[in-house]
């Protein structure tokens, strides 16, 4: 499989980190006196709902411990979720929480979490990545040397414009949208008219200020903690994406923990998860309003209006992801939605 060649600049930085810290794992076994330093490093900010709950759940119940060092790292400060996931994977960075299309570099079969209308709304999604759509993918990590501890999430991604309100696909035509740089994604968006444009997520808020491009589409939560509702003019609820956040380890570094360690630490992830994603679903609801607050007009789409976009999904993108991932992947991803 091809991977992606990690930025000097970051593989600096992490070797850097990596020199500085006491840590355990690696493959050998780790003996029930030993502390096994964790870095969680992913894209999102302090006020989001992945770092709360890692802050005072994941972190705070593992050192407690005294098994365990945790050390988190939010707002991209150790590179993007894709670097991050490859780090890894090549044992170069103990733990990530990103976003589940960074994986497609590492494991091509995380594309289907994100596609464009699989899913009829969250429940159903975390229903099929608690059962057995999310086994199927958790096998493939394993193959990449990555153990998921849990399917944490970002919710249903919804389209945030600076020039024009968005209800149709025809309002999408020539609009130039950050997308993540998923092949379904680009897709879905050329079928619908716009100029998909991926790009790193810390360079998104600057290119919308400077118009770089005129759009993007995130969930809420993550969109007000990015501040983008200060360079979008209009958001437009069209959930036509799912994304989620696994809880990621290096393999290597897992299997060295003790059991007394590896025991405490799938405890504490599935808490973690719990608690993420009750915090996710409120920040998404009561964020929401206060995008509004500051001056943004949000469209709720009616389900006609879905239904057109849903439409150009079915026709642009499902039959070949079919063919890419398999019938049964597909079907393991379908039979929850309810």
């Amino acid at each position: 499989m091809k991977k992606k060649i990690l930025g000097l600049g970051v593989v600096l930085v992490m070797a850097l980190s990596f020199g500085l810290c006491s840590c355990g794992g690696g493959g050998d076994s780790a003996s029930s006196g030993d502390v096994q330093t964790l870095r969680v490093s992913y894209v999102t900010a302090e006020t989001h709902a992945s770092h709360i709950a890692m802050q005072d759940i994941f972190k705070k119940e593992l050192e407690d411990s005294g098994m365990f060092k945790v050390e988190l790292y939010p707002n991209g400060s150790l590179g993007g979720d894709a670097d991050q996931v490859q780090a890894v994977s090549l044992g170069q960075m103990e733990m990530t929480m990103p976003g589940e299309a960074a994986m497609s570099g590492v494991v091509p079969e995380m594309e289907l979490v994100g596609v464009p209308y699989l899913f009829n709304n969250v429940d159903c999604a975390r229903a099929a990545l608690d059962g057995d759509f999310g086994a199927y993918l958790e096998e493939k990590m394993d193959a990449q040397n990555i153990v998921c501890l849990g399917w944490g999430e970002v919710g249903m991604r919804e389209i945030s414009t600076n020039k024009t309100p968005v209800k149709t696909p025809e309002d999408l035509k020539g609009v130039k949208i950050r997308t993540q740089e998923v092949p379904c994604h680009l897709d879905f968006f050329k079928a619908c008219g716009a100029n998909p444009t991926p790009m790193a997520f810390n360079e998104l808020f600057t290119a919308l200020q400077q118009g770089t491009v005129d759009a993007q589409e995130n969930p809420v939560a993550l969109t007000y903690n990015s501040k983008f509702q200060e360079v979008c003019k209009y958001m437009s609820i069209t959930d036509h994406v799912y994304s989620a956040a696994p809880v990621l380890i290096n393999k290597s570094i897992y299997e060295g923990l003790s059991d007394e360690q590896r025991t405490l630490l799938d405890e504490v992830a599935a808490k973690t998860v719990d608690k993420q994603r009750e915090l996710i679903a409120q920040q998404n609801e009561e964020d929401l309003d206060l995008i509004q607050e500051e001056g943004v007009e949000v469209n709720v789409l009616t389900d006609d209006e879905k239904a057109a976009f849903k439409k150009i999904a079915e026709d642009s993108v499902w039959d070949s992801i079919i063919k890419t991932y398999g019938q049964d992947a597909w079907d393991a991803a379908q039979k929850y939605n309810k």
